[in-house]
């Protein structure tokens, strides 16, 4: 079984699949066998109702600051579609799930368990390539309810960024191609709803750069 010398404490207990990787809390299993593209019934409920870590399932302590593991136009607009987790499960998670640390996988949309439905918000279907761990105040993040139902979350404001890529800290040139690339789809979005939405759009593109990696002196 593979095993990871990094693995936080709290992730341990959690169950594993086939490869050995752990399963995060909130996956769903499906005829016993875990499917990373389903969310359990009612975890978006019992992780904000309780507390709890979206990663590992356990509580966090009082006053202890969130992680929201997301993409790079997450940070453009604020906005996640799962709850937080703690900084070291996120990390973890950022570092080892293979969609994030392998650019080239693709979603895997084909049969998809009946019932299942998008998250909400807008969903963007690409691998961005670059992962972002965004560490914030345990008070400095929220939520709101779609229209649809869903719940969406806002992550902060104010925070850290913290950014990967196959594994690894990403580079600055990693996270603004991956930026850069996904922007285009946000302002299509954008300018559907008129010249308001592009301007705020411009605000937050330039507020998300301020948290792009320094460039390493050559």
């Amino acid at each position: 079984m593979k095993t990871f010398a990094d693995l936080p404490a709290r992730m341990a207990e959690l169950p594993t699949d086939k490869h050995g990787h752990p399963v995060p809390w909130f996956v769903a299993f499906i005829d016993g066998v875990p499917d990373f593209r389903v969310v359990k019934p009612g975890a978006v409920r019992d992780a904000l109702r309780f507390s709890l870590c979206w990663v590992c399932g356990r509580g966090f302590s009082p006053a202890e600051e969130r992680a929201f593991v997301v993409g790079p136009m997450c940070l453009v607009n604020r906005v996640s579609a799962e709850p937080p987790c703690h900084l070291d499960c996120a990390i973890w998670s950022a570092r080892n799930c293979p969609f994030l640390a392998t650019p080239q996988m693709t979603r895997r949309e084909r049969r998809m368990p009946d019932g299942t439905a998008d998250p909400a918000g807008i969903m963007i279907r690409r691998n961005p390539g670059v992962g972002l761990v965004w560490a914030t105040g345990y008070r400095r993040w929220g939520q709101r309810r779609e229209p649809g139902g869903g719940l969406l979350f806002h992550i902060g404001d104010q925070g850290r960024a913290l950014w990967f890529a196959q594994g690894r800290e990403a580079t600055r040139d990693e996270v603004l191609a991956s930026i850069d690339s996904g922007l285009p789809i946000l302002r299509e979005m954008a300018e559907l709803d008129g010249l308001d939405a592009v301007a705020d759009l411009e605000r937050m593109h330039a507020a998300a750069l301020e948290h792009v990696p320094a460039a390493v002196p050559s």
